[in-house]
């Protein structure tokens, strides 16, 4: 497809010489490349859709990178990636060696924060705006952030910081209602008038002759208070101006001209400031605007009909359907997530039974403690959460769960290698982090029947906290010989044999098929991987050599503690452990990941087979 200037884009400084006809141009250019793009590649394609006017906005009106701009989140950075010379590779985007989905500063000089988490780009901003006022540096610091990642309570915590950063402008890009309702052309018309040059040049010198005198002081305060409860009156949304922001908007985040004015005006301003801009999630795209929350996140889709290409049951559809059939027999069964209601496979749940089904936002600090107080008084709260995100509730699962001894279920979706969304998202240090966690039992099924049995053992037969750990994948191609056993472990094969694979989870379908291809080698499998049951290695006394493979970081992990067990039972054999031993883990398909580390079949036939 032929396009005229976005063929032509390498730079931000292009975009500076462009005319406001031309800047729709680009902006229709760059919508239709962007939805071309990712039905072949995936990704996030709603958001992206709806801040295309807003991103060209920030980079005609400011001086990238000298103005850093922090993408809360990363995933809508598409069009900023486009413009800052990154358009030739985005056919690469989220792909092994590619660019990444997410803003990262090894990428470009213009991603100033590496993200993939929400609520952060305040604080972070904050920070930055503070270094460049220490160092004398007159650039701005601008933070986009969205309604969604405005419910997480990081946010609060940086705006709360913002006093005296007159460098910061926060941009709360609201694409779904307001605050709360400001009063229509009056609020705009306000809004335009505090932005303008005259108005505020007029303020400040009626500041400086009032504040001369004590009469002129008086009256000076006076007039502020009658200026804030105007405000107040007109706007209805005075939060942001309470916290020390100067509030601006809402601004239509789709008209080229307000938003370059509005920002030119913003630059000057010698206050911490918030601009609120509206835009529609999924803009010029209607499969997308029409389901937004669906259109998020997406793999390949056919552009004409908005049709997922690939399709099938997945852990997280499973899950929410055994959830569903629990609930409708106990009314005490409650779902808790944050923010991921489509993502952990909810959204049935929460249509069937929103009394009991709660959507926190991005709040994984409360949702974990919320879980507590649900399980204090009677209830049995699952809480669905991707396992890159339960890192932020780590405080609260000890002090508010684990150490008053309460019953909540934590199902830990996205286990494991996740594939394209790359180093922010892989769900590979929960294992350790959780491994320190007195009483917390963990289960990790290997296939969809046993996620349920886990489920109803955590449920019916645990009395503390549990997690289920299980990945982000379709159906597994286990053995046709394999049977689940109801145990902490089972094994596959033959257990007199010399050479013993260790695994569990998503990994004992490559073990098993492995071993089909090996002599004189068995599986264990742990179905139950804290507490690890002792017995599970007393059939390992007369083997010569231990593999164990996991989707986990080394340290702390299941792995370490299994050795620790061997050693201690006076198991002396070889030990080797393939887990994710680097630093972190970069975007690529699944399987590549599982190559790197030596966890695929091949690997591990080809490394046990010459070891012999």
């Amino acid at each position: 497809m032929r396009m005229q200037l976005l063929d032509s884009l390498n730079s931000p400084k292009d975009i500076k010489e462009m005319s406001l006809t031309q800047l729709k141009q680009l902006c229709g250019e760059i919508r239709a490349f962007l939805i071309q793009t990712i039905s072949h590649t995936g990704g996030h394609l709603a958001s992206n859709l709806g801040m295309v006017e807003l991103t060209v906005a920030l980079h005609k009106v400011f001086n990238s990178p000298n103005d850093e701009i922090v993408f809360d989140v990363g995933h809508q950075c598409y069009t900023h990636k486009i413009i800052t010379g990154r358009r030739d590779r985005f056919s690469t985007v989220r792909c092994e060696d590619g660019i990444s989905g997410f803003t990262r500063p090894d990428e470009s000089e213009h991603d100033i924060m590496s993200s993939g988490h929400a609520s952060t780009s305040i604080s972070f901003a904050v920070g930055l705006a503070a270094a460049k006022r220490i160092r004398g540096d007159k650039g701005k610091v601008i933070a986009v952030i969205g309604d969604g990642a405005m419910t997480g309570g990081l946010a609060y915590e940086g705006l709360n910081n913002t006093t005296g950063m007159k460098n910061l402008i926060v941009i709360y890009n609201d694409n779904n209602m307001s605050i709360s309702e400001n009063v229509g052309s009056l609020a705009k018309g306000l809004t335009k008038v505090r932005l303008s040059v005259g108005y505020n040049n007029s303020k400040n010198i009626v500041r400086k002759l009032l504040s001369k005198t004590h009469k002129g002081r008086k009256l000076l305060r006076y007039f502020s208070r009658l200026s804030a409860d105007l405000r107040k009156r007109i706007y209805k949304n005075t939060f942001f101006e309470d916290m020390g922001l100067r509030y601006y908007g809402p601004i239509d985040g789709h008209d080229l001209r307000a938003l370059t004015d509005v920002l030119e005006a913003v630059k000057k301003s010698s206050h911490p400031v918030l601009l609120h801009v509206s835009t529609v999630k999924g803009k010029g795209y209607v499969p997308a605007e029409m389901d937004p929350t669906l259109f998020h996140g997406v793999g390949q889709f056919n552009i004409e009909t908005g049709e997922p290409r690939v399709s099938g049951e997945t852990f997280s559809a499973r899950f929410g359907t055994v959830m569903e059939q629990f609930a409708a027999k106990d009314q005490r069964i409650c779902c808790v997530t944050a923010a991921m209601t489509e993502g952990t496979g909810l959204r049935a749940f929460s249509q069937r039974f929103p009394e009991r089904f709660f959507d926190v936002g991005i709040a994984e600090e409360h949702a974990v403690t919320f879980c507590g107080g649900l399980a204090r008084n009677g209830m049995i709260p699952v809480f669905a959460v991707y396992s890159t995100f339960l890192q932020r509730s780590y405080d609260q699962l000890i002090h508010d769960v684990a150490m008053q001894g309460l019953k909540v279920i934590f199902a830990i979706d996205r286990s494991g290698f996740v594939g394209e969304d790359g180093e922010s998202h892989q769900g590979i240090f929960d294992t350790s982090f959780l491994y320190s966690v007195p009483d917390l039992t963990i289960y990790c099924p290997s296939d969809f029947d046993e996620l349920s049995h886990d489920l109803y053992q955590a449920i019916y037969k645990e009395s503390k906290a549990c997690a289920i750990r299980y990945p982000r994948a379709g159906k597994l191609d286990l053995p046709e010989d394999y049977a689940y056993e109801e145990a902490d472990f089972q094994y596959y094969g033959d257990p007199s044999a010399s050479v013993c694979l260790v695994t569990y989870g998503r990994l004992f379908e490559h073990c098993a098929h492995a071993a089909q291809k090996l002599e004189d080698v068995f599986v264990l499998k742990l179905n139950k991987i804290k507490p690890l049951n002792p017995a599970c290695v007393q059939a390992l006394a007369g083997v010569k050599r231990v593999y164990f493979y996991e989707e986990a970081v080394e340290s702390g992990g299941v792995g370490d503690r299994f050795a620790a067990l061997l050693q201690q039972n006076g198991i002396n054999c070889a030990f080797v452990h393939h887990c994710a031993n680097e630093s972190f883990v970069k975007q690529a398909p699944v399987a590549h990941q599982m190559m790197r580390f030596g966890l695929d079949v091949d690997s591990i036939v080809r490394e046990v087979s010459h070891a012999e």
